[in-house]
């Protein structure tokens, strides 16, 4: 009976003192409190929002033991796919890290009641993200820009060297059709929400339907790897992390080096789609996105014969993706001044598309 009484008295305690336990309704504080309590971080706190990335909100948190990055979906967006994409970046650079340039892993926390969405936390990684000028340590040469763009393709080299690929990052059998599906699924959208005559998304979807090739080998992409993408040392020409995983996946590795080497050292008398991305690189004498693609092969020993059809499915990709922006525009949704510049960038995109797919013989 004593037992059961002192049970009893013991779950009245524990109840009152729960109920003392103040509720915190500001989610900054109660993940601050969260990480302390469950992480073994000390002194806590969010310090401020960074820039890149227009998906997800990036924010820098200090502890006591070092800067950490922390990364979620916008909280007033929260479906029941959120945090799909922090997910699949946290899992991505989990397999990297120790490969590769990756930011050091720490958590992912799929609990949305800590924060109002899920989120991951990595280490902080100082660098500078370069797009039309040069950190201000960097010599302002040809040299320079020449080990920016060699630094860039070594990379990406060490992500598509990763071998076999890490269980748990998806199918490798089905990451065989992924270009085939990609342009299904794209000319798909881009005819159901149509808004303007853009008759190349429909030529050039159909060339590329047509002439997809078989992969040599399937490896880790990230997606959209360009030089915006990563953080450079700012003090010489040394990638320090690759940034944005979230649309990371399996397929094969010339996708990346497709994009990454398509808008390198850009002819700017031409109408150039996001003109800004790699802006740097665009200087006579500077070494070229094929040289790049030379190095990247000499590295991974992988073959190049196919590389001008990933330019042009590149830059298509690319413009029959962010078009979708340009239809929320229209449709009185969005108002940036990014939305308003695919007005431009989109056709510029596809006719540079073009222009790469006609050396391989479009009509």
């Amino acid at each position: 009976m004593g037992g059961r009484i002192a049970l009893y008295d013991w779950l009245n305690n524990l109840q009152r003192w729960w109920a003392a336990v103040p509720t915190v309704s500001d989610p900054a504080e109660r993940f601050c409190r969260w990480l302390e309590g469950n992480a073994g971080f000390t002194e806590v706190r969010i310090a401020r929002k960074l820039t890149g990335g227009n998906a997800n909100v990036t924010s820098l948190v200090e502890t006591a033991s070092g800067p950490l990055v922390l990364r979620h979906p916008p909280t007033n967006t929260v479906s029941d796919l959120a945090g799909a994409g922090i997910s699949r970046e946290f899992r991505f650079i989990s397999a990297i890290a120790g490969n590769a340039p990756v930011a050091d892993p720490i958590l992912y926390c799929d609990d949305p009641e800590i924060l109002g969405a899920p989120f991951s936390l990595t280490r902080f990684v100082p660098g500078m993200a370069i797009t039309d000028a040069l950190p201000p340590a960097y010599s302002n040469s040809i040299a320079t820009i020449d080990a920016v763009g060699i630094a860039l393709i070594d990379a990406l080299a060490k992500v598509h060297a990763i071998t076999p690929v890490p269980e748990g990052l998806g199918d490798v059998k089905k990451a065989r059709n992924f270009v085939a599906r990609q342009i299904e699924r794209w000319r798909a959208v881009r005819l159901a929400s149509k808004v303007r005559d853009l008759p190349l998304v429909e030529v050039l979807g159909t060339w590329l339907a047509e002439n997809v090739p078989e992969p040599e080998t399937i490896r880790i992409v990230h997606c959209d790897y360009h030089l915006d993408n990563v953080l450079m040392d700012p003090i010489e020409p040394k990638v320090r992390a690759i940034l944005d995983w979230e649309m990371a996946t399996l397929a094969d590795p010339l996708v990346d080096v497709g994009l990454v080497t398509a808008m390198w050292n850009r002819d700017e008398s031409l109408p150039l789609g996001f003109a800004f991305v790699q802006r740097v690189s665009n200087v006579k004498g500077v070494i070229g996105g094929g040289e790049l693609a030379q190095r990247w092969a000499s590295s991974t020993g992988l073959s190049l014969s196919n590389l001008s059809y990933f330019q042009a499915f590149a830059l298509w990709r690319l413009a029959v993706i962010v078009e979708g922006a340009y239809v929320l525009f229209r449709n009185g949704q969005v108002d940036g001044p990014y939305e308003r510049g695919l007005e431009h960038d989109v056709p510029a995109l596809l006719d540079a598309a073009q222009r790469i797919a006609q050396i391989k013989g479009i009509a």
